[in-house]
């Protein structure tokens, strides 16, 4: 079977029912969700987003929001000083210029003061359907076990990668799945290799048998 066949064959497998695991209800709670997670578990971030929505639950409140009421309420995320005045700073330039919504193109999201191209593929897959790969370190890290990257590209490099090898119907489902993967069986530490139906092509578990 050829390599990208077995890979989607086997995380269909393993994973068929993978998604995001980021709990939201509209597209500014899932861009909000998603930069609260930068270096941070989406447990950490869905224990604290609740309360947070519930009192700013759009750009325009959150854009008024005092710093430190912001603060406060994700005090218990890494780097919490930062994302608040992100936050907030996001919410002010979606009032300013789109109106508080959040847009549906690439271009005008990673325009946004602290989106990047992994936040805004998230929100496009997630909240328009739009087919898009974001890069996170799971991906990263399968991706290049599996010989679907080198070791020294880079997120967006390896997007690209990604994005000509799979069919585009099958980017948004196969992002979560690779995350899941990564998550559960082909961990950073201690991956689970003995079980795995890819560990025929991983360069990983090849060069550790090797030894």
């Amino acid at each position: 079977m050829e390599k990208t066949e077995l890979i989607q064959s086997y995380l269909e497998e393993l994973l068929p029912d993978a998604k995001c695991a980021l709990v939201f209800s509209n597209p500014f709670e899932c861009l909000c969700a998603v930069m609260l997670s930068a270096q941070t578990t989406d447990k950490s971030v869905n224990h604290v987003t609740p309360k947070l929505f519930l009192k700013f639950p759009d750009a325009f409140a959150l854009s008024k929001a005092d710093i430190k009421d912001v603060e406060a309420i994700i005090q218990s995320l890494g780097l919490y000083r930062n994302k608040a005045r992100n936050l907030i700073g996001l919410s002010k330039a979606l009032v300013e210029r789109h109106n508080g919504v959040v847009p549906n193109d690439k271009k005008a999201l990673t325009a946004l003061p602290g989106v990047g191209v992994k936040t805004a593929n998230v929100v496009l897959a997630e909240c328009y359907g739009v087919p898009a790969i974001a890069v996170d370190t799971h991906l990263t890290r399968v991706s290049k076990r599996l010989g679907l990257a080198k070791d020294d590209d880079d997120p967006l490099e390896i997007e690209k990668k990604l994005e000509r090898r799979f069919p585009k119907e099958r980017w948004i489902k196969l992002h979560h799945q690779m995350i899941w993967f990564g998550r559960i069986q082909c961990k950073a530490i201690s991956p689970l290799c003995t079980n795995c139906k890819l560990k025929g092509i991983c360069r990983d578990f090849k060069k550790n048998a090797a030894r």
